[in-house]
């Protein structure tokens, strides 16, 4: 009797499961599946436009970079981290906005940096000035891209990531820093110099775990410096008990969405 009411009990977790990974998927797919192409490379990109979207309105741009776990050439993985916050029915309701979220293929990064992986937490040495990636360059002309449609405000245009994504946000402000408006960047890095030519009073808001064994939490706290440094204005989370999943914490933020979408540039 015990066995078969604990096996009547996996049996429902196990059915309650598969219907909450549906729902999840099937509000997944409100991100539309497209491709960006040049002449000789193709962006796979996930797209969410408001709703009632109208090309008569005008409309905020995110673009949210992913990290290096959920690269491949599926066009979905990207949105595992950060997309159900966009999906929420009170953000799509008061933060309507046209919501980005590329994917990079398996073997490249957003940001040009060589990875040493023989001691953890993994050493880095950024090579921002350097060109982009490919990633990063089809990213860059995708952006352009939206930019110029004219239901894009381009004076509320953000972008944001996690680990490899937030060391890809470093970088994109770099190399186009007067496209944004604002930014986030979770767990990332980058080298603190490239902040100098960042916009005079550039919001950005940093989030890493104290914990964090994969990218130090050093390397966040060495890009808030530099940024406020040059004159830009760094906001910096840190959560004591976090290891490399801050982004968990960071989307948890009540004000997080509320903070970034009242930043304008002028």
């Amino acid at each position: 009797m015990k066995n078969r009411l604990k096996y009547l009990v996996f049996l429902l977790l196990a059915v309650l499961l598969s219907v909450s990974f549906s729902v999840v998927a099937q509000s997944r797919d409100q991100f539309e599946k497209a491709q960006f192409y040049t002449e000789t490379d193709t962006l796979n990109y996930r797209i969410l436009y408001p709703e009632d979207f109208s090309e008569e309105k005008k409309y905020p741009l995110v673009l949210v970079l992913h990290g290096a776990g959920e690269r491949g050439d599926n066009n979905e993985s990207q949105l595992v981290h950060g997309s159900d916050l966009f999906l929420k029915d009170e953000n799509r309701k008061n933060f309507p906005a046209v919501v980005v979220f590329p994917q990079a293929p398996q073997r490249d990064y957003w940001a040009k940096v060589e990875v040493k992986r023989d001691s953890m937490p993994y050493q880095f040495e950024f090579k921002n000035e350097e060109a982009p990636t490919k990633s990063l360059r089809l990213v860059m002309h995708l952006m352009d891209s939206l930019v110029s449609e004219k239901y894009i405000n381009n004076h509320q245009v953000y972008v944001g990531g996690l680990s490899m994504g937030g060391m890809g946000t470093y970088e994109i402000i770099y190399k186009k820093p007067e496209m944004f408006a604002a930014a986030f960047a979770i767990c990332g890095g980058a080298n603190p110099e490239i902040a100098s030519v960042y916009p005079e009073g550039f919001p950005i808001w940093i989030f890493h775990g104290e914990k964090d064994d994969i990218v130090p939490a050093a390397l966040s706290k060495e890009m808030a410096r530099a940024i406020n440094h040059y004159g830009g204005n760094a906001k910096l989370s840190l959560y004591p008990d976090d290891n490399h999943n801050s982004w968990d914490s960071a989307f948890a933020e009540p004000y997080f969405l509320t903070w970034l979408f009242s930043q304008e540039k002028e």
